[in-house]
């Protein structure tokens, strides 16, 4: 049975920082794996991805501020979040087994969410000014 469990989210002042995980369970860290934010009223949109071969690509409002990492060992995946600001208040979801279908210099221009096939429950996270 695949799980995903996000944890990490919280509240935190804008310039701060914050690291979301997810625990996988059923399946390895060898597939397309994704973390996507969700603003209210509004479509998943994909933040940053680590594909099959390693290759890493991130949403252009995040380039710089957030790390996507994976300890294959713990069968995790993080998103490390810095400089963080109210825009980025959300629900932040890990996703796997799925694709990136385009990047340019390491950044997607969108991902789609029909494209993953596994989910967690979503991470709340909080930016205040």
């Amino acid at each position: 049975q695949v799980e995903l469990v996000e944890s990490g989210g919280g509240s935190v002042q804008a310039g701060g920082s914050l690291t979301l995980s997810c625990e996988v369970s059923g399946f390895r860290l060898n597939n397309c794996m994704a973390w996507f934010r969700q603003f209210p009223g509004m479509e998943r949109e994909g933040v940053a991805a680590v594909e099959n071969d390693g290759r890493i690509s991130y949403a252009e409002s995040v380039t710089g501020r957030f790390t996507i990492s994976q300890d294959n060992a713990k069968n995790t995946l993080y998103l490390r979040m810095n400089n963080l600001t109210p825009e980025d208040t959300a629900m932040y979801y890990c996703a796997a087994e799925g694709r990136v279908r385009h990047t340019v210099k390491g950044i997607f221009r969108r991902l789609n969410e029909e494209d993953f096939a596994y989910w967690g429950q979503g991470t709340q996270v909080t930016v205040s000014s």
